[in-house]
């Protein structure tokens, strides 16, 4: 399993020259000049081989024009074919929390990420169909799709202590910073949310080349962005919480023809992202897919698939 290391940068003191010294030779002066430039730029290179790996990882997408990656697949794990997967978040100590929808088969679970078993499962009333699921404190908030209604989970022993009613038109993603709560509808809005009232206390429409990002779906809180599963299709779109800007996309296509290819036919679309923040890892899934990926961001080249982003991205 991948690493990451953090980078130290060292400081560079330079000198104050003396009042009254001798002037300095033009040859000697020239020397010091190229001397400090060679200690300047090698220290440089040893930050940035010390930190590269962490942002070939993970790399930002805070920049003045949209940037868009594919993937490489870190680790697999196995995943229960039968989870219709809907919400997933990183529970710490390489366990899962996971959402699951489907009229009478919905639930909440607790997942050992290195054998997919389920340690803990709570079971939904029929009546409801589970979405989006996030952790704040110690406890699960999940929303249902359809309804405005929500439940509130232990997030010990997954015990349901509670539910709410929120101001969104529908239930799909949850996300939150720690602070509150973000939500999506299947619209292009990303509301965010009292976490003790549950009322909207802000919301943006989320565009890419000023067009509407529909069908946002599962969100993740991952290093101060909202990432965002678009539903029916094989992107991740990274949004500023600010203004709704994408300012990134996520391309994952690879990974759903290689699950069908393999024979597994039977799958539904991407849905899941969740954040190791303490080691930097990725994690994403699928509804029904066999196989649960830790991934790597890798900046796409190809300029070709980058004039491609509307038609594989926006619905």
């Amino acid at each position: 399993m991948a690493t990451t290391s953090s980078a130290k940068k060292k400081a560079i003191r330079r000198s104050k020259s003396q009042p009254n010294a001798p002037m300095a030779s033009p040859f000697n002066y020239n020397k010091l000049y190229f001397i400090v430039l060679l200690i300047f730029v090698t220290g440089a290179i040893s930050i940035f081989g010390v930190s590269s790996a962490r942002w070939r990882r993970f790399p930002s997408a805070n920049t003045s024009f949209p940037q868009i990656y594919t993937i490489k697949v870190l680790n697999e794990f196995y995943h229960d074919p039968k989870a219709f997967t809907q919400g997933l978040l990183y529970a710490g100590n390489d366990r899962l929390y996971e959402s699951t929808g489907l009229y009478g088969e919905s639930s909440v679970r607790k997942v050992d990420l290195q054998t997919g078993q389920v340690e803990i499962l709570q079971r939904m009333g029929s009546s409801f169909f589970g979405e989006g699921l996030t952790l704040l404190g110690n406890r699960l908030f999940q929303v249902t799709w359809l309804t405005k209604t929500g439940f509130i989970y232990d997030g010990k022993n997954l015990t349901k202590i509670g539910k709410f009613t929120h101001q969104m038109d529908d239930g799909w993603g949850l996300a939150t910073d720690g602070k509150i709560l973000y939500g999506s509808d299947g619209t292009s809005t990303l509301y965010r949310l009292d976490p003790k009232t549950f009322k909207v206390i802000g919301k943006k429409i989320v565009k890419y080349n000023d067009r509407e990002v529909r069908n946002l779906n599962e969100l993740e809180f991952i290093n101060g962005e909202v990432w965002a599963n678009v539903w029916q299709t094989d992107c991740i779109a990274r949004i500023s919480y600010k203004d709704g800007r994408v300012h990134g996309w996520i391309l994952l296509e690879k990974l759903r023809k290689e699950l069908i290819a393999a024979g597994y036919i039977h799958i539904d679309v991407l849905n899941g992202i969740a954040w190791d923040s303490k080691d930097n890892r990725v994690f994403v899934t699928g509804k029904l897919w066999p196989r649960l990926y830790e991934i790597e961001l890798l900046p796409l080249k190809n300029h070709y698939r980058r004039n491609e982003i509307e038609r594989l991205c926006i619905i």
